[in-house]
This record gives C-alpha cells, sequence and structure tokens, in this order.
C-alpha cells in the first residue's frame, strides 16, 4: 500500500503507464491523480467480479425443488456503499481542483510567451525578448512561463504530452496556460483539435535548453543568425508551417497546396486558366496575398503572410530555398 501511495502521489520521472516522461512541476499531480483512479478502479472492478462470482457459485440454485430464501435489506450495508464512494469522489474533486487552480494562476515571474495557432502551424512571439516568428518553443529549464495563445483562423488546442498541459486556442480572444519545465531536452506539441486538411501534422516542438543557451538564442532572434539565406529558409519552411501543405518535392497532388520541387522558373496554370510564371514576384505575392493567385486544382487555403508575421528578410530567405529545390 505504501508502494502504491508513492507511486499515486509522487512525480513520475520515466514514462508511466499510458504516460510518457513528465517533464514540468504540473505532472506530478496529474500523474498522481490518474494513477489513483486508477487503482481505484482496478481494486474496485476486482472485489466485484470476485464477490460476484463467489455468490453466483455459493448460492446457485442446487435442484428444481430448492426454494428461494428471503431476503432483507441491510441499512449499514447501504449506508456503507453509498458514503464510501461519496468520500472518494469529494476527494478526487478537492485533488483535481487544486491541480486546475494550479495550472489556470501562473506566477508572477513567469517568462510571457505569445502563441498563435493557424492552419497548420504554431508561432510563437518573444515580446521582451525580441523575438518574433518562431516555429518552436524555446525555454529556459525551472523557469515558468505563461502562454498567452489565440488563433487566426478556426479552432485549435494546444498540448504538450510531456508536460501534461492542454487548452483550445480561440479566435477572437486570448488563452492563458502556464507551464514550469524541469527537464531539458525536445518535447513534441500536437493540436488536438481537428482544425481541416493537416490537422495531423500540425506539429512542433517544445526545446528546454540552459537559462544561458536560451539568452544566447535570444540575442541571436531565435537562433537564426549566421545561417546563409537557403538554410534560413529551410529552416522557415519547416517553423512556419509551409511544410504542412506544400510538397517540396514534384509530385503534386501530396499535399493540399501545390508541390514546390522543380517548379521554380516553369509556368504553372491558374485556376482562372491564366499560365503564370513561378518567379520571384509569384512567390512573393502567393506568401503576402495568398489568394492572389490559385493554381489550377488546388482550394485557397493558404493564410495570408503580411510583414508582421513574415519579415523581407524571412521572404527573401523563403524564396531562395524554393529556388534551391531545383
Amino acid at each position: 500500500m505504501a508502494h502504491l501511495l508513492t507511486l499515486m502521489t509522487g512525480p513520475q520521472p520515466e514514462p508511466a503507464m499510458w504516460l510518457p516522461t513528465a517533464a514540468s512541476s504540473q505532472a506530478a499531480d496529474v500523474d498522481g491523480l490518474f494513477h489513483f483512479i486508477l487503482y481505484l478502479c482496478t481494486f474496485f472492478f476486482v472485489l466485484i467480479m470476485a464477490l460476484m462470482v463467489y455468490f453466483v457459485v455459493k448460492y446457485r440454485r442446487k435442484s428444481a425443488t430448492q426454494k428461494t430464501s428471503a431476503v432483507s435489506g441491510s441499512h449499514k450495508l447501504e449506508i456503507a456503499w453509498s458514503v464510501i464512494p461519496t468520500l472518494l469522489l469529494v476527494v478526487i474533486f478537492f485533488w483535481g481542483f487544486k491541480g486546475w487552480m494550479n495550472l489556470n494562476v501562473p506566477p508572477e515571474d513567469a517568462l510571457e510567451i505569445r502563441v498563435l495557432g493557424k492552419k497548420w502551424s504554431w508561432e510563437f512571439d518573444y515580446p521582451y525578448n525580441g523575438v518574433s516568428g518562431a516555429g518552436e518553443l524555446v525555454v529556459p529549464v525551472n523557469q515558468p512561463v505563461k502562454l498567452i495563445m489565440s488563433s487566426q483562423d478556426v479552432i485549435h488546442s494546444f498540448y504538450v504530452p510531456a508536460f501534461r498541459i492542454k487548452r483550445d486556442v480561440v479566435p477572437n480572444r486570448y488563452s492563458v496556460l502556464w507551464f514550469n519545465p524541469t527537464k531539458k531536452g525536445t518535447f513534441d506539441v500536437f493540436c488536438t483539435e481537428y482544425c481541416g486538411t493537416s490537422h495531423s501534422q500540425m506539429l512542433s516542438r517544445v526545446k528546454v535548453v540552459s537559462r544561458d543557451d536560451f539568452k544566447k538564442w535570444a540575442e541571436t532572434g531565435g537562433g537564426m543568425d549566421g545561417l546563409s539565406p537557403v538554410e534560413l529558409g529551410k529552416k522557415l519552411f519547416s517553423s512556419k508551417g509551409c511544410v504542412a501543405c506544400h510538397s517540396i518535392t514534384d509530385d503534386r497532388m501530396a499535399k493540399p497546396g501545390p508541390a514546390l520541387g522543380k517548379r521554380f522558373g516553369k509556368m504553372e496554370e491558374m485556376s482562372t486558366g491564366e499560365m503564370v510564371k513561378v518567379d520571384e514576384n509569384y512567390v512573393r505575392e502567393s506568401i503576402r496575398n495568398s489568394t492572389a493567385k490559385i493554381v489550377k486544382g488546388y482550394a485557397p487555403v493558404m493564410p495570408p503572410f503580411p510583414a508582421s508575421s513574415v519579415s523581407d528578410r524571412q521572404l527573401n530567405a523563403l524564396i531562395d530555398y524554393i529556388k534551391s529545390l531545383k
């Protein structure tokens, strides 16, 4: 019993039953409550099934002439099976409420990061660190982090399994979530609200690094300095979510958007029947104003990327990367 209590109330540093590695301070509460409910349900399931089998065997009808004995009620038994589950539910409620309150009240010294969900990528801005438009979440270890989240289009849901945090990201309003990472490493970010064709590819990562490494990362504009235009474009192509809709091969129907492999410099037919050359101006216009020209056979699902989302330097790098796909 002592061992079970340790499992239920203590942190789970390694992958536990049905749960990934715990990497945040909130994970202990979530894992403890999960294991408490799991072991509680398992205990009562085994108890009830065992009693049922025992009663079926013990009180089975032994002959055709045997009469059923009289059965009288038991107030003690009825009180017991009403009071005990009620007390257990009260324990579960207050345990869960404590964890819920903890998740909804960020510390005052938390690092603020703005999160934008859009079809089909996550974008992160660090208003106090001078980093904008990052495609992955980089945070220092053992530093509370406050996420102020919004959606550009439809409902998304920000979920990091290793941190045991999840919250819907809704258009025209802000959702707030916080966590305190306790382990350095890279952890997956998913969208858990179906948001369209490439919902399953709306992926990102949380990189938990030392405080010194985070400072260096922020000072280089999110790790963008020191890269060639093509290298920067390749990184942006992934971090801005372009990879969710556009294939870098020449397989035209592999993804919801037009394939980009071996297309630069070629002619492309638009939905209007017009033939347009895939050059710098066409790519620039397609990024800034994505509905200006739609390739034949594709729907206008790409969101525009204004200058506030993609700078001119980043736009030029993306164009150079697409040119390199020849």
